[in-house]
């Protein structure tokens, strides 16, 4: 039930008059800094700028219930105040303004007011408003995972879990219209995570007001059939109503009752940001109404009606903070630029590096039992890994035996649509091996809350197909976490998706590939196995990697007999970026991935039994990274290249490929760089249809008589 809070007798007595004026001291710091950077974009001395103004009462409150560096926080960007009353300092926030190497948000790399800070518990955030209450979430259910998983030494959780810590997350009214918001509710809720979330009512989303985005006008009501959620509204321009219901919202989550949502209603003088104007859209009446209510005047106001404070002391505090902020300004604006050597920094994990002989087991395997599919030993690898590494949680679509527990000595258990996971939670428990809504975004923006507090996600997207709805996390947060934070945090989940087609009524929409999209994201890798065995092995390089990672999985080739493959044992690992010569020759070279391996390798067979000719064929196997070696050695040798993908044709993977022999392998070059995939069409149901639609091995023999002829 949702209640509304305004009187500030409680408050009184809980906080003394240094906390009072303390408050007061980071309301006008705040909207000082705002408009020091207003003033400094004018100059051009900055080079954006979006206020908190108005928003800072209920966030100064925020920072007396929560604790830095214990609690954890999800923000949005206008949680200046907040920021501050978690311990920023003024001349962080305009380091971070003039995109300085020593900002602590991201040095120099986001804008300002995308708040991060390793040491207070700020998770790095981001422009995509939304994306953060999935990670909120995943960072709360961290708690759950950790406190019910006694394979982890107790000392080490103790270093990564309180035990009462509480996730704050912030945002505007606009973006509860996000369909990742009420995903990360449904989970919150369904697992009764200790997350609250603190929605800053300004009453508009740029020039949208808020009954157009929300039905009703109020996001508390519209949520208040949400079980185990305590609703709470507030005057947000009241720091000492915001402090009562922010301390009991707090409260009940650190309880562990579930989660909370304050819903604050505060002010926007200004407008969005500075390239907004907001006297195009809201008449001088309405601005009044909301000036007459800003805590920047009244606060100081009360405090001296009240006998709190003298003028003096207010008077004081406006001395010190525009002191502060002068001194901050001038270091600030003296702090040197990143280095421009530093820009590929980051990108990827500086300690861990997946493509070093660390992690090449591969020419000692200590093969048992019989051949087996990529099936099974995708299923051996994750429960090695699982009994190596007590952190690793497995979870997507279907992937648990059953969701109700109380059934597992009943059923055979489900395991994934392809019995991936099967038998999994069996021996791991369900929590470590669980079942996920039916929503893509929510399984990758929870393993990335997840992943930022030490866990090693190992999730399932069922379909490639699917996968769009986490596009936005995998693109947005999932690759740039590392670099965009300057290292302060990264997100380590592996995510494994089944992908292609070759299935005989896949159709559109299973039958998907697309690697190229996702190649061309910076931060993440890219692995695709051909063969059982080496599915194994890279599989256990993406898990004990320090990178996020798409590691595909051809449906096709899930229980083909001629990729068999006996257990390689429980250290067998295959380092990213390394190729394999699946076929050597002399004449030609054929670079390829996934289930075009073999129709490949059965035309290069052919074309040598019928014309003698010699064809070296190489599985990339790795995706990003590419091994470039294995490919410029083999095309010096044979001067001549095809590049085979089940991609379509146009845009697709091999463009690039195609592209880097042009430009870097043309004097070894005999023949033109010829490219075989998929029609630029999608994949056709009738088997007919899909038979031409896709690269078949005589349309790889073709290309490669032509190539030859040259």
């Amino acid at each position: 039930m949702a209640t509304r809070a305004t009187t500030r007798s409680k408050a009184s007595t809980r906080l003394d008059k240094s906390d009072l004026l303390d408050l007061y001291r980071i309301i006008r710091l705040s909207r000082r800094l705002d408009d020091k950077e207003i003033q400094l974009k004018r100059q051009n001395k900055i080079f954006f700028q979006i206020s908190g103004a108005g928003h800072e009462a209920v966030l100064a409150a925020a920072a007396r219930v929560f604790r830095p560096g214990y609690d954890w926080f999800y923000t949005y960007y206008r949680d200046r105040a907040l920021c501050l009353g978690l311990g920023m300092t003024a001349t962080e926030q305009l380091l971070s303004s003039v995109g300085a190497a020593d900002d602590p948000n991201s040095g120099g790399r986001q804008m300002p007011s995308h708040w991060g800070h390793k040491e207070l518990n700020i998770v790095s955030a981001s422009s995509p408003t939304g994306t953060q209450f999935l990670q909120a979430v995943g960072c709360a259910e961290a708690w759950l995972r950790y406190s019910q998983n006694d394979l982890i030494p107790v000392s080490d959780r103790d270093q990564v879990m309180r035990g009462d810590e509480v996730v704050l997350c912030t945002t505007g009214d606009g973006t509860t219209s996000e369909g990742e918001f009420w995903e990360s509710l449904s989970s919150a809720c369904n697992l009764k995570l200790p997350v609250v979330y603190l929605v800053e009512d300004n009453g508009y989303a740029i020039s949208v007001p808020v009954e157009v985005n929300t039905p009703g006008g109020s996001i508390s009501k519209l949520v208040a059939s949400f079980p185990e959620l305590f609703i709470q509204e507030v005057d947000g321009c009241d720091p000492l109503a915001s402090f009562d219901v922010l301390s009991k919202a707090w409260d009940y989550a650190r309880q562990r009752k579930g989660p909370a949502l304050v819903h604050a209603q505060v002010i926007r003088p200004y407008s969005h940001s500075l390239t907004d104007d907001e006297v195009h859209y809201r008449p001088p009446r309405e601005r009044e109404v909301d000036a007459a209510r800003d805590p920047l005047t009244c606060f100081p106001r009360y405090l001296v009606e009240q006998g709190i404070a003298s003028v003096a002391e207010i008077d004081a505090i406006k001395a010190d903070v525009e002191e502060e902020v002068a001194v901050a300004t001038e270091t600030a604006l003296a702090s040197p630029q990143p280095a421009t050597t530093t820009v590929y920094q980051y990108v990827y994990s500086p300690d861990v590096d997946p493509t070093s002989d660390q992690f090449d087991t591969e020419d000692d395997p200590k093969f048992s039992g019989d051949p087996t599919t990529m099936v099974d030993l995708l299923n051996v690898c994750m429960k090695e890994e699982m009994t190596r590494d007590a952190r690793i949680l497995v979870f997507g679509e279907d992937v648990a035996d059953t969701s109700r527990e109380e059934y597992l000595g009943e059923v055979k258990g489900k395991g994934g649509v392809f019995k991936v996971t099967w038998g999994l939670q069996k021996m791991f428990g369900g929590n470590r091996v669980y079942n996920s809504p039916l929503a893509e975004a929510n399984i990758v923006g929870r393993a990335i809350g997840l992943a930022t507090r030490g866990l090693k996600p190992v999730v399932e997207i069922q379909f490639f197909d699917y996968i769009w709805p986490a596009y936005m996390q995998i693109r947005n947060e999932l690759a740039i976490m590392r670099w965009r934070s300057n290292n302060a945090f990264a997100a380590p989940v592996v995510v494994r998706v089944t992908y292609g087609g070759y299935l005989k009524g896949g159709a559109p929409y299973h039958s998907q590939t697309g690697a190229a999209v996702f190649t061309g994201i910076p931060g993440l890798r890219v692995i695709c196995p051909s063969t059982a065995l080496d599915a194994n092995g890279l599989l256990r390089t993406a898990i004990r990697c320090d990178d996020p990672v798409l590691f595909l999985e051809h449906k096709h080739l899930y229980r083909q007999t001629y990729n068999k493959a006996p257990n390689p044992g429980p250290n067998f690992m295959i380092p990213f970026g390394k190729a394999k010569v699946v076929r050597a020759g002399t004449d030609l070279t054929v670079v390829t991935y996934g289930a075009v391996v073999q129709r490949t390798l059965v035309a290069a067979k052919e074309l040598e039994e019928e014309q003698g000719l010699s064809v070296e064929v190489i599985d990339l196997r790795s995706l990003s990274p590419v091994d470039w070696t294995t490919i410029y050695n083999s095309v010096r040798k044979t001067s001549r290249v095809i590049v085979a993908y089940e991609d379509a044709l146009s845009w697709g993977y091999g463009a690039e490929i195609a592209a880097r022999m042009a430009d870097e392998m043309f004097p070894w070059l005999d023949a033109p760089v010829r490219r075989v995939a998929s029609t630029d069409t999608f994949v056709a149901y009738a088997p007919e249809l899909e038979e031409v639609i896709l690269p078949q091995t005589p349309d790889l023999k073709k290309a490669m008589v032509e190539i030859l002829s040259f």
